[in-house]
């Protein structure tokens, strides 16, 4: 990476993918010369311990994001739709990487996973983080992808509390609690449509008028944005909310232009960077939350050929939905644009 240093700013640290990005800043060694941390008038005065010293949150205002190179924000959309363009806008602006949908479908403005299409950087000065369960599924698929030519996908996924943030996890071990302690037979549920405790629920996000929920047209819609595809490539996806508290899993059947072949397809998983094989169902070893949580790399096991379809791959992926999920990938995505010149450190006038 680059020998300049980076006056970094993250909106909404102290939330369970903020505190995930200043981790990742942490940890990958960011060239970080001054961070800062903005939030709202409840939390602005708080202390954060961090790596690059103790950060005192500010009162968050467009004009101090704008001082940044880059920001992050771990936000809802509608704070992003109303500042995002605000803080980036001309050339004394700042790079900004959004990790809320706000952006993600407008055209000319990248969707990234930098191991897919960091070139789309390029020039570009706001930058959108894909949904949790596209990119991790997306990490598995790319290489495959490159290797035979994805002609179809049908993904069903395993979506921890996590996805609904600190809020849907306190909710999920709450709920477990009261139910083991004897205290309610079904746990209350306020985060989530039906309590999560003891159950699974095929429903996250609103449902569409094709019968689709948000969340699982995210997959189809990002998914061609990300690879490049076309825009009615056929994807299609269920979602399904699990009692875990970390890291997504998913079950994907990628059908192929070109006959696949395992072994070729295991050899392209082990060597493709953010990606950990783990294939060994003999000695129990497959993707699972457990070990999958924490962890950078996004977990691919239970590789084999699909007994329905022709030139047809089945595989099992879990990836810590707060790390490549959302923070990880956003640390990367502005690792990937040090390295081809879309961030630079500002000129001081």
């Amino acid at each position: 990476m680059s020998a300049a240093t980076f006056n970094v700013g993250i909106v909404g640290a102290t939330g369970a993918v903020g505190k995930e990005i200043v981790g990742c800043l942490e940890k990958r060694s960011f060239p970080v010369s001054n961070l800062r941390i903005f939030g709202s008038e409840r939390s602005a005065g708080k202390e954060v311990d961090t790596k690059f010293g103790k950060v005192t949150v500010e009162l968050f205002s467009e004009d101090s994001a704008r001082e940044c190179d880059v920001v992050f924000l771990a936000v809802d959309g509608d704070f992003s739709l109303k500042h995002a363009e605000n803080i980036c806008n001309g050339d004394d602006g700042a790079v900004v990487i959004d990790n809320s949908s706000a952006f993600r479908y407008k055209e000319g403005i990248p969707l990234c996973v930098p191991e897919i299409n960091a070139e789309a950087t390029k020039g570009k000065k706001l930058i959108a983080n894909p949904n949790c369960t596209t990119a991790i599924g997306l990490m598995a698929v790319w290489p495959l992808h490159k290797l035979f030519g994805l002609k179809k996908m049908v993904m069903s996924t395993y979506q921890a509390a996590s996805g609904a943030g600190q809020p849907g996890m306190d909710e999920l071990i709450d709920g477990t609690k009261s139910v083991l302690s004897g205290e309610r037979d079904v746990a209350e549920n306020k985060i989530f449509a039906h309590p999560l405790p003891f159950n699974v629920i095929p429903h996250i996000d609103k449902f569409q008028e094709n019968g689709y929920t948000k969340e699982e047209m995210k997959v189809t819609w990002e998914t061609r944005k990300i690879c490049g595809l076309a825009d009615d490539f056929p994807v299609s996806c269920t979602a399904v909310r699990i009692p875990t508290s970390r890291a997504h899993s998913e079950s994907i059947v990628a059908l192929f232009d070109k006959p696949v072949d395992v072994a070729a397809a295991r050899k392209s998983l082990e060597e493709a960077p953010g990606v950990l094989l783990k294939d060994d169902p003999e000695n129990l070893v497959y993707p699972m939350p457990l070990t999958a949580t924490g962890q950078y790399d996004v977990e691919v096991g239970r590789l084999r050929k699909n007994i329905a379809f022709d030139n047809a791959l089945e595989f099992f992926v879990c990836g810590d939905q707060l790390l490549r999920g959302a923070a990880l990938n956003a640390v990367a995505v502005a690792e990937a644009m040090v390295e081809n010149g879309a961030l630079k450190p500002k000129v001081a006038a």
